[in-house]
């Protein structure tokens, strides 16, 4: 195909899969994917190679090659008008909470390809409501989990069996079913395009981008501040990695990470390789189109039994959304050695999961936005969702409207980002007082370390966690950085969110 062909091509197949979104969103119950957009879209080739994707959740994104693979093997001979369904972690899945559906698009009885969306089910069962409990060690722990099995009416109901929030559950799968129906329709209508010509241009377009990179091989480390809330969890875990770019390819390599821990702060292979897919892409070419080709220059090591790599029955709750923050940020590190002028410091590196859930039968969850690492040349984002994340905060008036909850505060935290020639951009306050009793847990990140500065900037503030009994900021007390809590009613919790770090050498003061 000529270039322009190619690229209209891309965009109409990329459309696709940014329509099955919106039509997820639109459809479904909970504010967690309607109003946060906590879910995400793609298509894949016939063989289960990803052919475009809307652009959604990096964390869901990257990891989703493993569960359409997962989904192939288990249902070889799904036909037109099935789907499959599943969340293992350990079979394709992230956590619990993501539940991914795929579906075979035939045009007559030629296999087009597959379609598939995953999103986060704000319950799915569990020791605590929310199904991301912290003080999790085994992921039996954390809720229903559902291998690769034909989506019927069946398995609609045990899913929804299983929750605390039955109707939300059977809304959000009924919108996931009917966003793959019109993806399968509208791929169908591809069946005579050369769709094998997007894959391979992803892999000449990185390819490329990785030769003009310099050769060579860095070392980077970075730590987790926990893996749960008991004594013996609060403890630092380490992420090391090796970056080598060689002949027009790249190794990431994680030996030396520290062993699978006892709590949840575990992250299964497809969720490390989705946060390197991230990294990569962004610094060394933006603009090329995330294909399934673009990763074929590209080596993941990881190894199994390790915090990068899980394996059953490790709790992996945090690893989804925790992790794979840190992942990310080992991996901007390492780029930073290799391309200084394309990669900013480090964001705030947490999602600051926050889940509340009443006895009515409610479930709050969501993660809060924080600052941006400054860029070369560009300060850092104030409030925003980095890295592997990029949902939205609740809006205040959905919050309020759907759950017996109050917003006492939602301002950006001054001050927090952090010094440099480009600042950081600064974190969230977010304070919400419950008017039932209710259980909190918080799984956060960066209170304890800090997200790193570079080539000179300061690195930005810790986050922080407070109770307000009886929603009195007064007689705040101190929440550790993951925890399960019991409310009263008319207390509340209060979230600071990480600054960002700086970038480059903050400004001389001014003297007279």
């Amino acid at each position: 195909m000529d270039a322009g062909a190619l690229q209209v091509l891309i965009s109409q197949l990329t459309g696709i899969a940014t329509e099955m979104g919106a039509v997820l969103r639109r459809a479904s119950l909970s504010p967690n994917i309607k109003e946060r957009a906590d879910c995400s879209t793609a298509l894949f080739t016939p063989a289960g190679e990803l052919l475009v994707q809307a652009e959604h959740i990096p964390v869901h994104l990257g990891s989703m090659p493993a569960a359409v693979a997962a989904a192939i093997a288990a249902v070889p001979d799904a036909g037109p008008g099935e789907q499959v369904v599943l969340n293992d972690p350990f079979a394709g899945g992230t956590h619990l909470n993501d539940i991914t559906l795929v579906a075979p698009c035939f045009a007559g009885r030629k296999l087009v390809g597959w379609v598939a969306n995953r999103a986060h089910h704000a319950d799915v069962g569990g020791m605590v409501p929310g199904s991301i409990p912290p003080a999790a060690t085994e992921t039996y722990q954390e809720g229903l989990r559902i291998p690769p099995v034909r989506f019927t009416r069946e398995v609609a109901e045990l899913v929804v069996a299983n929750s605390r929030t039955p109707a939300e559950r059977r809304g959000d799968l009924e919108a996931q079913a009917g966003a793959n129906a019109i993806g399968v329709d509208r791929l169908a209508t591809f069946a005579d395009r050369p769709l094998a010509e997007v894959v391979s241009y992803g892999e000449r377009r990185m390819r490329a981008a990785l030769a003009a990179l310099p050769e060579g091989r860095w070392d980077v480390s970075d730590v987790l501040d926990s893996v749960g809330p008991a004594p013996s969890q609060q403890r630092p875990v380490t992420i090391r990695l090796r970056l080598e770019i060689a002949g027009g390819a790249a190794t990431f390599d994680f030996a030396g990470t520290d062993a699978q821990a006892d709590g949840n702060v575990n992250a299964v292979e497809p969720v490390t390789v989705s946060a390197v897919a991230w990294a990569l892409r962004s610094v060394v070419d933006p603009t090329a189109p995330a294909t399934g080709g673009a990763l074929r220059p590209v080596r993941v090591v990881a190894p199994a039994g390790t915090v990068v790599a899980a394996r059953p029955p490790a709790a992996v709750g945090a690893g989804n959304v925790e992790v794979s923050q840190r992942v990310a940020d080992v991996c901007l590190r390492a780029l930073a050695l290799a391309a200084p002028d394309r990669v900013g410091a480090a964001g705030q590196g947490t999602m600051n999961n926050l889940v509340l859930g009443g006895a009515s039968g409610w479930v709050y969850y969501e993660t809060v936005g924080g600052g941006q690492g400054g860029r070369p040349g560009r300060a850092g984002m104030n409030g925003v969702h980095t890295a592997m994340t990029n949902t939205l905060d609740t809006p205040t008036e959905a919050l309020e409207r759907s759950y017996p909850v109050r917003v006492l505060r939602y301002r950006l935290r001054e001050a927090s980002g952090g010094a440099g020639r480009w600042p950081g951009g600064d974190g969230i306050e977010r304070a919400v007082q419950v008017l039932e009793p209710a259980t909190l847990s918080l799984v956060t990140e960066r209170r304890t370390s800090r997200p790193w500065g570079t080539a000179g900037g300061d690195p930005g503030a810790a986050g922080e966690n407070w109770l307000w009994p009886g929603g009195d900021e007064a007689a705040r007390r101190p929440l550790a950085d993951k925890v399960t809590v019991q409310l009263a009613a008319g207390d509340a919790v209060c979230v600071l969110t990480p600054g960002g770090g700086g970038w480059g050498s903050p400004p001389a003061p001014q003297t007279r």
